[in-house]
């Protein structure tokens, strides 16, 4: 883990930092270059010129932690609409949700009511719903609403699983066994040594040996990654053991190595772009700056020199 993401993280916490980032001219470049836009529409023309080159998409309406009902019922409603406006675009139908933005802080009944007329429209539209894995506190939770519909709706239904964290081989395990689609991430909240690996070697190390065990035995798995160390290894590792390319695929986000994701597609690979947008961007933009210090010291001194 980035020793800068939990101080960088808890600076942008701030309101006066957010205020800044949020109104300051000169970053609109950096925060466009991570988010495609604050509507539906926009997103959808900016992915446009990815299917031209064969890349793949998924939809990332951003947002998190609603506090009401009405509030998991609109992300309900958004979610089905971007589902069925992809397919009227001629689009491939895939999103990824957050199941905070669907209520699970107000209780999981309601949580799962939420999920289930999405992936009813998923399965009518022939689309593909990831769930998104957010902070420790949730994951547990996460996983039990996943293989619930999972037992229902397995070709609609996916799961994200981050290697920073301790449990995550045996969650690993668990979704072989039941063919489940992962798409393997690093992880990119600050979390406690309790329950997560803190050291970048480690978390890689992690990340290696997950990556090997789904390409070998995984239903698809999606390995989502931007390190040019791991993804010479998953290259290699998927020709030494005979893994064809139409078996998994890369991920990487919108807007990071831009010429690497054509180079993969060129090279016969899967490559698929996650796609955020929408006008609760900042705590994901924070978390994108936290991975690249480099990004956070540029906010900084716009922020001194202001």
């Amino acid at each position: 883990m980035s020793f800068f993401r939990g101080p960088i993280l808890a600076v942008a916490e701030r309101p006066t930092v957010r205020n800044f980032v949020s109104s300051n001219r000169l970053m609109s470049g950096l925060v466009d270059r991570f988010v495609a836009g604050e509507d539906l529409e926009t997103a959808l023309d900016l992915v446009q010129p990815l299917t031209e080159h064969g890349i793949t998409f998924t939809l990332d309406e951003l947002g998190e932690n609603v506090s009401t009902t009405a509030e998991a019922e609109a992300a309900v409603a958004s979610y089905i609409h971007i589902l069925n406006r992809a397919s009227e675009r001629g689009v491939e139908p895939n999103i990824s949700i957050k199941l905070t933005m669907l209520g699970l802080d107000l209780g999981e009944d309601l949580t799962r009511a939420n999920v289930e007329p999405i992936l009813e429209t998923a399965k009518a539209v022939g689309g593909f719903v990831r769930i998104d894995m957010e902070g420790s506190a949730y994951t547990q939770q996460t996983l039990d609403v996943f293989t619930e519909f999972h037992d229902r709706y397995p070709e609609q239904v996916g799961i994200v699983l981050q290697t920073c964290l301790r449990r995550t081989e045996a969650d690993i395990e668990a979704m072989i066994e039941r063919r489940a689609r992962v798409r393997l991430v690093k992880g990119a909240y600050a979390e406690p040594d309790a329950v997560a690996y803190q050291e970048k070697a480690s978390v890689d190390a992690q990340y290696l040996k997950l990556m090997k065990r789904l390409l070998k035995d995984g239903n698809y798995p999606a390995i989502a990654t931007h390190d040019p160390a791991l993804i010479a290894a998953a290259r290699e590792f998927a020709a030494k053991n005979e893994v064809a390319n139409e078996a998994w695929e890369f991920q990487m986000l919108y807007g990071v190595r831009r010429d690497e994701q054509l180079a993969l597609r060129e090279a016969g690979y899967g490559m698929r772009v996650y796609v955020p947008y929408g006008p609760s961007w900042y705590p994901y933009f924070t978390r994108r700056i936290a991975e690249r210090p480099a990004n956070a010291f540029f906010v900084l001194r716009q922020f001194v020199s202001k």
